[in-house]
């Protein structure tokens, strides 16, 4: 994405103050979402980075992993598994609890949704503490396949997520 580009998609993000508490810059990509060309832009920039690269699933976070996740998957030939909310998936999963500001949550994956050995691409629309993210690469290495990297349309630096990654690559098209 040209440095222009990436100042148009940044002017469609909406920033809500104080929200969902005081204190809080929320960054809303419904906006973009919704914005014809800011869409395409997004679609577009994880397409070129990601096509060609031998990538064998995307993980996408629920929810708004899918948005991308599924797109991103469905345009470099490979297989979509959404990483769901703990109880929402009807066969035998595995499991992998973050922490939270307020308590804890669990995410799950079918157990036979990821190859031994793949190469996975794990998706979510925001980097902020990286509990998500760290739970998605626990899944990963449960199903003893190989992460490619790590990506998402906004990361938040201040809140370091990142380091929680490890040695993972991690992209991020804007960063606040």
């Amino acid at each position: 994405m040209t440095k222009l580009e990436n100042e148009k998609l940044s002017s469609m993000i909406r920033t809500i103050p104080n929200f969902p508490e005081e204190g809080i810059l929320f960054r809303d990509i419904t906006t973009a979402l919704k914005d014809k060309q800011g869409l395409k832009l997004i679609i577009d920039d994880f397409i070129n980075r990601y096509k060609n690269k031998g990538i064998d699933y995307v993980l996408g976070a629920d929810a708004r992993g899918f948005i991308f996740g599924a797109v991103i998957a469905y345009e470099i030939g490979a297989g979509f598994v959404p990483a769901r909310k703990l109880g929402k998936l009807p066969a035998e999963t595995i499991k992998a609890s973050y922490e939270l500001e307020y308590g804890k949550n669990t995410i799950e994956i079918h157990k036979d949704a990821i190859t031994e050995g793949s190469n996975v691409l794990i998706v979510d629309d925001l980097l902020a503490t990286g509990g998500t993210a760290e739970a998605m690469v626990k899944l990963v290495e449960s199903a003893k396949a190989n992460i490619y990297e790590l990506a998402f349309l906004i990361e938040l630096k201040d809140l370091n997520g990142r380091e929680k990654l490890h040695n993972n690559k991690v992209y991020s098209i804007l960063k606040y």
